[in-house]
């Protein structure tokens, strides 16, 4: 099957349109999802910067959604040809982490997330030359026409529901909002500092909005935080004086729950000063460096964690982002910004020059 696809060849080259080849069907437990739309994710970029840790050339691309248009049966599929799904993270359903309901900490979720796929698999995906592109970035390599996935990585979804933008629920909104509803619990009286108001950093000011959490939103850049106080939040800039201060003030005596989307440790230090007893922060953020935590940073039983995808089972998380959606509480449609998918390098620079929060790439097939 050929179809065309957007590839990148090295770490510092624009992204190409290329005519890619599947040399497979779908196996047991797998489908191939036409692809409606893919939202583009800092994490695709920085592969970029991953010296040399994730293999090109390689088709990106990790927050898709489409149709399913073929399927290679198992009965535990959950999903059919004509469904329409949302595409998020693999993980084998056999660990410890994934029967215990923490998909996001499978024992195998390096190796088939970010790390080229599975072992055992043969090159299924190659160039219209027969070379070899590494396998599923995500479990999807979604910057195409077509993504082969693991039918666990599909969450089915309502077919009167515009498809085509709702890839960021898949992992980006997923992040920011699992860590406010499924990490921390938030809810009325539990006020919550995000740091950083980007893509992840909004739609978690969107999460505890809907919960009821007071939200204090500290970004550097005046019309992120514009975003964030027009979704709920307190803005308040990252140069401010005695800024754990403020943040006290402002959530009468300390913040319970903290988020860094930034990997600032400045900002994380801060962040911690201004945790009031027992308060926790969690990091989504891949750290550069080492953490160093200034004295009495934890203090008083305060906690540091690591969140990954949001603590969250995506076939239980994305059905209740659409709920708050369809309640006009979870606005995520409007940080999203779309392109064709041949208009894939116009859209990494608006991504990183900060014009563009959640770009969606589009297929270009209208126009063939």
């Amino acid at each position: 099957m050929r179809f065309q696809a957007a590839v990148l060849r090295s770490y510092d080259a624009p992204f190409t349109m290329e005519e890619v080849v599947l040399r497979t069907e779908p196996a047991v437990g797998e489908i191939l999802v036409e692809i409606a739309g893919t939202e583009m994710c800092r994490t695709d970029l920085a592969v970029r910067r991953s010296a040399g840790r994730s293999p090109v050339p390689a088709v990106l691309g990790h927050e898709g959604a489409g149709v399913v248009v073929r399927t290679g049966g198992g009965t535990d599929t959950g999903v059919g040809v004509g469904d329409h799904v949302v595409l998020s993270f693999d993980s084998c359903g056999r660990c410890p982490t994934c029967r215990g309901a923490a998909p996001a900490y499978c024992d195998s979720f390096a190796s088939l997330n970010l790390f080229g796929g599975r072992e055992e698999e043969p090159p299924r995906f190659t160039d219209a030359s027969g070379d070899a592109l590494a396998p599923r970035w995500f479990g999807q390599s979604s910057f195409a026409e077509y993504a082969l996935v693991s039918a666990r990585n599909a969450v089915r979804v309502d077919p009167a529901l515009p498809l085509e933008l709702l890839g960021p629920l898949g992992c980006g909104s997923l992040t920011g909002a699992g860590a406010v509803l499924n990490t921390f619990g938030a809810g009325p009286g539990d006020p919550l500092v995000v740091l950083g108001a980007g893509a992840v950093g909004l739609t978690a000011v969107m999460a505890a909005t809907a919960a009821g959490a007071p939200t204090v939103a500290v970004d550097r850049h005046p019309e992120r935080l514009a975003a964030a106080e027009r979704f709920g939040a307190i803005p308040l800039s990252a140069a401010s004086s005695d800024l754990p201060g403020r943040i006290r003030r402002l959530t009468d005596g300390g913040a319970r729950y903290a988020l860094d989307t930034t990997a600032s440790l400045p900002l994380i230090n801060q962040a911690l000063h201004a945790l009031r007893p027992t308060g926790t922060l969690g990091l989504v953020a891949r750290l550069h460096g080492p953490l160093t935590l200034e004295p009495g940073a934890l203090d008083r039983g305060r906690s540091v964690r690591h969140i990954c995808e949001g603590d969250a089972v995506p076939s239980l998380l994305i059905p209740r982002l659409i709920g708050l959606w369809r309640a006009g509480r979870f606005p995520f449609e409007q940080l999203i910004r779309t392109y064709p998918l041949s208009d894939i390098n116009e859209a990494e620079r608006d991504c990183d020059a900060g014009r563009a929060v959640k770009p969606v790439l589009l297929p270009d097939r209208a126009s063939r």
